[in-house]
């Protein structure tokens, strides 16, 4: 009997192994119509996740992860699985912007899906149109920055700066993400009360912390479950009490009616979510880096300086705020920050996700897979002189306010192109012009590490010695 049990285990073991071969061996030669990029699918679910996400030094333009595939391959697109999706990179500049024009569904690994939310209109094709970049640009466009924000935003992170003076140092990348959550929360809910928006700071902080994982994790989605629940709460308050809402709920609203569809609380919650994490995330990411290069460079920062001395010395009011002209006339400042978007985007920032088999670069991108666009361009040497070294005057005589050709998508590209891109360029634009009234040293503890995104593992602190306007 015992030998009976025995070729029966030997047999079910015999068959659970042959099983894993057949499973492993699928997941490493995935089928295609057409033709795969070269590549390796890595580790079952694992993929090759691991090393993709590995921190490296700022001062490196192209990560290890990617020089070793391009190398081994000798392609400039390749095949690979991340975050346990099947997902295809690519650094040729053609292929792209062509993905950019074919495709407008935004690609999302499973674990950003179940973060923001499965239903969330930033991952749906038909709606991606009609509300997020209608509703974005009516929040954060030119006009609504010209007319409406301006001077929120000024105010705001004047306030953090001049605080942070007093004290003699401060974290400039906190204070942003500090100041950009008050500007949300003002606009979306008026005067919140600061219970609050304390809760959704503690929420937010959460989301970030878990921006790419796999898609098990739960913090992060427990963070969005958090934040959405208070939001909501806080809209039926006043909706019962017919208080008045804050103007980005009234633009929500004032969307969904033309369109004809229902106040949808839960959508606009959504809505408001996804803006606030994407804003917070980005924008001050970028600024830290500015301020990591800009304190590298003296000839920068001087000159950085003699610009905005002249703005406040042209001022019939010296404590006047900023307003829409002086921010236009910084023609040396946007040369800065677009330099800036240059030398950072190593990141992918064309994000797809194909319906259907799409036949581009030689190649074919299968339905369903992740395509990851990484703008490897700006490090070209035939389209920028010297591109691994920081230089804003190579933008003197050109093109200062475009973040969209085939040579430069720091911002992405076709009908997914970040339409808050104007927002972050003015918040930035706002904080270099009230710390570039004083003398400053960024602290020698901060380092900048290229991920996914920028981290900073100590912070981005500055210490103020002296305000130069005392000298006028």
């Amino acid at each position: 009997m015992s030998e009976v049990y025995g070729l029966v285990l030997s047999v079910i073991v015999s068959l659970i192994v042959l099983k894993l071969c057949h499973w492993i061996y699928k997941w490493r030669n995935p089928k295609c119509k057409g033709k795969l990029p070269p590549g390796s699918m890595g580790f079952p679910v694992i993929g090759e996740t691991f090393e993709f996400m590995r921190p490296f030094d700022f001062s490196l333009v192209i990560s290890p992860y990617l020089e070793k595939r391009i190398s081994r391959y000798g392609s400039k697109v390749f095949r690979t699985s991340l975050f346990g999706a099947k997902v295809i990179i690519s650094t040729d500049p053609d292929v792209n912007m062509e993905m950019a024009k074919a495709s407008s569904q935004l690609g999302a690994t499973d674990s950003l899906r179940r973060i923001f939310g499965e239903n969330n209109v930033f991952f749906k094709n038909k709606d991606l149109h009609k509300y997020v970049r209608n509703l974005t640009i009516r929040f954060v466009g030119p006009e609504s920055l010209k007319t409406r924000l301006i001077h929120d935003i000024d105010t705001l992170l004047r306030n953090h700066i001049e605080n942070g003076a007093l004290s003699g140092s401060f974290d400039v990348r906190e204070a942003a993400i500090k100041a950009v959550g008050e500007l949300i929360a003002k606009k979306v809910m008026g005067e919140t009360e600061s219970e609050a928006v304390k809760d959704l700071g503690l929420c937010w902080s959460a989301f970030r912390a878990n921006w790419f994982n796999f898609s098990y994790n739960i913090p992060g989605t427990t963070a969005r479950r958090k934040a959405t629940t208070l939001l909501k709460a806080l809209i039926q308050k006043k909706q019962a009490s017919k208080e008045v809402l804050g103007e980005f709920l009234d633009v929500i609203f004032d969307e969904m009616e033309k369109d004809g569809t229902a106040l949808d609380i839960d959508r606009a919650v959504n809505l408001i979510f996804t803006f606030s994490l994407l804003s917070q995330e980005t924008t001050p990411g970028i600024l830290g880096a500015i301020l990591k290069l800009v304190a590298d460079r003296p000839s920068v920062m001087q000159e950085l300086q003699r610009e905005h001395e002249v703005i406040i010395r042209n001022r019939a009011d010296k404590e006047a705020g900023l307003t829409w002209e002086e921010y236009k006339s910084m023609t040396f400042t946007h040369m800065v920050i677009k330099e800036t978007l240059r030398f950072i985007s190593t990141q992918p920032t064309v994000h797809r996700i194909p319906g259907q088999d799409l036949q581009i670069g030689g190649y074919t991108v299968p339905a369903g897979w992740l395509f990851f666009g990484i703008p490897q361009v700006h490090f070209d040497e035939e389209k920028y002189g010297d591109p691994l070294t920081f230089n804003p005057w190579r933008w003197q005589g050109k093109d200062i306010y475009g973040t969209v050709s085939r040579d430069y998508m720091p911002f992405g590209a076709g009908a997914t192109h970040c339409v808050g891109s104007e927002f972050a360029k003015l918040t930035i634009a706002i904080v270099l012009h009230h710390l570039s009234r004083y003398r400053w040293t960024l602290d020698p503890k901060t380092r900048v590490l290229r991920k996914y995104s920028l981290i900073f593992p100590a912070g981005c602190k500055v210490h103020i010695s002296k305000d130069l306007t005392d000298d006028h």
